[in-house]
């Protein structure tokens, strides 16, 4: 099938890549030259573990090409994905300015029957919107269908080549078949195609990030409690996961989730629910639970320390979740912020997302090329990402490089056991 895919932001760029490695011949647009050059380049802007070397191969294999040309790739396209940013509003509204605006350019180009894909997150509503837009521009034939994504960073290849379920939302019957021929390379193994409107589909994401999310805060609040009455969240944990009817997933302790999905889907969600007069009491807990848990380990330190003005404190991971460099509404920033503005130094290291991190705070942080590096003369350590290389550390060398032998885990990595033993004061979340 001949594809494009306008954006080549994380979804675009995944799901271009994706689509050319199954056989497809693919053109990406982007209106920034630098990028586009940089990725005929086979240069990845962005971390994602298998992202490069599939870009690669199939630049090689000339079934996916870049491009800044947007008419050019439309016409030769019979399938438009439209994977554009949808960026929040002050109000935790999804601004859908670059989405329209794209529907518009599609129009304008289209030299046939076209079937154009929204894959990037919208609110419910918004294939109705892109196909007035469409419809204003252009007479030729069109279907517009809600595509949209469930991919995990740092697993996203994975996620997309061996997906749990391909959500379709598309009223037009010619434009459900090219789809389900579009993927069927993808659900060999089983995984269902579901048909649906494209209004079912477009709640199908936020409720599913949204759903995801609560299960975190709600953990969250869980190991808050264990703290307060002597109980083992890893405990509690386990015997809730065992139950089938609630599962494993999603229910590890932590400071917080981050990324470039739950907090803008919930912010989203609660937005547009809000615009039909109904007031979505949980999510906006689930909101108010994660800001809170963000900066948990900073009261941690307080309670130790007493003071924090003049202390120096290590901090292990910056980006929102392993096997990414995003940072986006990640735990660490307000965690630093907090200590920053109570006096303290900050040595932190993250194994991808220095650069970005460097964009936030600048020279208010110092900025570790290793991770024991970041300990030297530190009073504390606080680990806020769970990296595999965090996991299996030298504590004996850590002991002697930080000036006072203190762990605040976010992530629990490590037992209380271990760390006593291994000469270590240690908190860790909802655990004593």
């Amino acid at each position: 099938m001949k594809i494009a895919v306008i954006g080549t932001g994380y979804v675009g760029l995944v799901a271009g890549a994706c689509f050319a490695e199954s056989g497809n011949d693919v053109i990406c647009v982007d209106n920034d030259e630098a990028k586009v050059r940089m990725l005929r380049a086979g240069k990845i802007p962005i971390y994602e573990p298998g992202l490069e070397e599939l870009v690669r191969r199939n630049r090689h294999e000339n079934r996916l090409t870049f491009t800044t040309q947007l008419p050019k790739a439309v016409r030769a396209a019979s399938i438009v994905f439209i994977a554009v940013g949808t960026p929040q509003g002050e109000d935790g509204s999804a601004d859908l300015g670059y989405v329209l605006d794209v529907a518009r350019d599609i129009a304008k180009a289209m030299n046939g029957y076209k079937v154009i894909v929204d894959k990037s997150t919208v609110p419910v509503g918004t294939s109705v919107k892109v196909r007035e837009v469409i419809r204003r521009e252009t007479t030729h034939p069109f279907s517009v269908v809600s595509n949209p994504e469930f991919l995990k960073q740092g697993a996203a290849i994975d996620d997309f080549m061996k997906p749990d379920r391909v959500v379709i939302g598309a009223e037009d019957p010619r434009a459900r078949e090219i789809m389900q021929e579009l993927y069927a390379p993808f659900t060999r193994t089983g995984a269902p195609i579901m048909m649906m409107d494209c209004a079912s589909a477009e709640l199908s994401k936020y409720a599913a990030n949204a759903m995801l999310a609560t299960r975190v805060s709600f953990m969250n609040e869980v190991a808050n409690v264990c703290e307060a009455v002597g109980a083992d969240v890893d405990e509690v944990r386990r015997a809730v996961g065992s139950d089938r009817r609630i599962g494993s997933s999603f229910l590890f302790p932590g400071v917080g989730y981050g990324g470039s999905c739950f907090p803008k889907d919930v912010k989203a969600m609660i937005h547009f629910a809000s615009e039909k007069d109904y007031d979505f009491k949980i999510l906006k807990a689930v909101e108010d639970v994660n800001t809170a848990q963000k900066t948990r380990l900073v009261a941690k330190m307080r309670a130790h320390f007493g003071t924090l003005k003049g202390k120096t404190v290590a901090v292990w991971g910056l980006a929102f979740k392993p096997r990414t460099d995003d940072m986006r509404e990640a735990p660490s920033i307000p965690l630093i912020k907090a200590l920053l503005a109570e006096g303290v130094t900050v040595q932190a290291y993250d194994p991808e997302a220095t650069k970005i991190a460097k964009g936030i705070f600048g020279s208010k942080v110092a900025f570790a090329a290793k991770n024991y590096e970041a300990l030297k003369g530190a009073d504390g350590l606080a680990i806020v990402t769970e990296w595999s290389e965090f996991r299996r550390p030298d504590f004996e060398k850590m002991r002697k490089l930080m000036r006072s032998p203190v762990i605040f885990d976010g992530r629990n990595l490590f037992t209380p056991e271990q760390m006593k033993q291994s000469g270590f004061t240690y908190y860790s979340i909802g655990r004593h």
